[in-house]
């Protein structure tokens, strides 16, 4: 890395650290700026390994910062930050712009429409955190609806349509109408029959290569001028299921000459073979197309608000054709850009992720390598942390990076407080040559020689001495990461017991005075007595993670959060009893 480009990471992290401390009247974290701070300067990124360090150092220089300091250097490096922080001040923390023309309407609501091929992914959160968010400031209501017309290339998945909930209510939101698009075929096509008589359809027995190349060439169908009553009779034998695949389709007269292709005649129904996997709907074979569907169903349940990809500008253009058919008044509408997710190697797709599942890749749609809300809720990420993030990227066209860093800090915030803390040294059978003793497997094991206390008493939280403290014995021989041995000669801090030196067979016991800490640079380490500790195996998003833990973390139940010192965040998944012989807790890593 060169000098210029370690000055402008410098000056970018001291911006945003300060613009991060000035917000929440607190000091500054490394982990909550460094999201915006790689989002913003994406020529970062290739340098991420280095990143953290470097704005590390900026943000202690920050904290040393009383407030009216810290807003006086924003004010030098970037006086427009301070403006925003003044802005920020003045409507009361609204993150969410103002929807448009609300003031015209009664009631809003809006709605969102998963497909429910699958689970979500990450990405799909960002829909009913910002409309379950505009549902409270505008006391609106939220229509969920299936959009499961296609049973074929976009197949629902029948698990998906409970999992798809049970997310939304993880994001802190509950629906106030849940409807599924298949169980409306019968409206769908009574609207249909109705754009008939009004000329404003006709059904096409083209192929597809017929009709792109008159569509393409801006000339009309030979079907195009056929009687609304052919029509009407060939669209109910569509619907009887008179025609195969591909015969025939109902096209929505536009305009033939349309500058745009894409708007010129579009589909409205197709005939799809392949039966629905819903019990419900298995014998329809005339389907509407998505822009059909959601275009009546949009008018149908009173929605004043639209929020849709900006990829999907057509689908709006498109659908204004049948409103002006029934003279209905199109909804107000808000495109965005895409959202990226970092961190993950599996690509943030449900048929990617659904592959990789069959294959036997990925246990499953809660594997901590899946980027999906059900793997997040399982590692002990609230919804809230990732609510508040998809919230904070707002409604810009522009497509836009969410660094999961940001819901790590946003969910530290949330958990810190109430997880008690442990011990838990991980496996070391691959780094046993870093010290004199072999791996057991669970770290490397050294004896105790000296006066040493008899047991360690930490707290069980740092910030509430009211909650105790945790009882570990250290007996003959302690268990330490092969990371943290120190060279011959050299001391450590093993945390509650006191400085030791390693020597050639053990760690010796040199006494209690904390100032080899702060004086002369004794790291502190963490460690678990030889015997009694629990087995533990943490999963990650790099694999799993074998260690054991403090024996007071035998206590613990299922779903509690706790943090492992030294190590992060993990949410407890199975809990192994005494009873059980060889058996281990599972947890599930969160973040740092």
């Amino acid at each position: 890395m060169d000098d210029e480009l370690r000055t402008r990471i410098e000056t970018e992290a001291e911006k945003h650290a300060l613009f991060n401390a000035l917000k929440h009247d607190s000091d500054a974290d490394v982990g909550a700026i460094m999201g915006s701070l790689m989002g913003e300067n994406p020529d970062f990124r290739e340098h991420g390994g280095e990143v953290p360090g470097i704005a590390g150092k900026v943000v202690a220089q920050v904290n040393q910062l009383d407030a009216e300091g810290r807003r006086a250097r924003l004010e030098e490096l970037d006086a427009e930050l301070v403006e925003e922080l003044d802005a920020e001040d003045e409507e009361d923390d609204q993150v969410l712009p103002d929807l448009p023309n609300a003031e015209e309407y009664d009631e809003i609501r809006m709605r969102c429409a998963p497909n429910p091929n699958g689970p979500w992914h990450i990405g799909h959160g960002r829909m009913p955190a910002v409309i379950g968010t505009y549902k409270d400031l505008y006391d609106g209501e939220m229509l969920v609806r299936f959009d499961d017309t296609d049973p074929e290339t976009k197949r629902p998945d029948m698990d998906a349509y409970d999992a798809i909930l049970e997310d939304i209510d993880y994001l802190g939101f509950e629906p106030d109408e849940v409807i599924k698009a298949s169980d409306r075929l019968e409206i769908y096509y009574d609207h249909a029959r109705d754009l008939i008589e009004k000329g404003g359809a006709y059904t096409c027995s083209c192929s597809g290569e017929e009709f792109s190349n008159l569509k393409n060439d801006a000339k009309a169908c030979p079907h195009r001028d056929k009687d609304a009553e052919t029509t009407l009779a060939e669209f109910e034998d569509m619907i009887e299921g008179e025609y195969s695949s591909g015969e025939m389709v109902l096209r929505v007269k536009t305009d033939i000459e349309h500058k745009n292709p894409a708007l010129r005649d579009w589909v409205a129904f197709r005939i799809i073979d392949t039966p629905h996997p819903r019990p419900e709907a298995a014998d329809y074979r005339c389907w509407p197309m998505l822009d059909f569907q959601s275009g009546v169903d949009d008018h149908l349940t009173g929605m004043t608000h639209i929020i849709r990809g900006i990829d999907l500008q057509d689908s709006a253009k498109r659908q204004q054709f049948v409103y002006d058919y029934f003279d209905w008044e199109y909804p107000e509408t808000i495109h965005w850009g895409h959202v990226q997710v970092d961190e993950y190697d599996v690509k943030m797709s449900t048929s990617t992720i659904k592959e990789l599942i069959e294959k036997g890749e990925l246990d499953g749609w809660d594997d901590p390598r899946a980027p999906t809300l059900q793997s997040v809720r399982r590692r002990g990420i609230r919804g809230e942390a990732i609510r508040e993030a998809m919230v904070g990227l707002g409604t810009s066209t522009s497509n836009v990076d969410l660094a999961m860093s940001t819901i790590y800090a946003n969910n530290r915030e949330l958990v810190d407080d109430d997880a008690p803390r442990f011990f838990f040294v991980r496996d070391s059978a691959e780094q046993s040559s870093a010290g004199d003793r072999t791996s057991s497997g669970n770290g490397v094991e050294y004896p105790l020689i000296g006066d040493y206390p008899e047991a360690a008493e930490p707290p069980v939280h740092p910030d509430h001495e009211d909650r105790g403290t945790r009882h570990i014995p250290a007996g003959e021989a302690v268990r330490i990461e092969a990371d943290d041995i120190p060279d011959h000669g050299e001391r450590v801090w093993l945390k509650g017991l006191g400085c030791f030196e390693h020597t050639r067979d053990a760690l010796q016991y040199t006494g209690d005075d904390i100032s080899a800490v702060r004086d002369e640079g004794v790291d502190v380490i963490h460690w678990v007595p030889a015997e009694g500790t629990v087995p533990v195996r943490m999963r990650t998003m790099d694999g799993d993670v074998e260690g054991v833990a403090e024996p007071d973390f035998a206590e613990t139940d299922v779903d509690d959060i706790v943090q492992f010192e030294r190590v992060g965040f993990a949410r407890v998944d199975s809990v192994a009893r005494d009873s059980e012989e060889d058996a281990e807790t599972v947890t599930y890593f969160a973040h740092e």
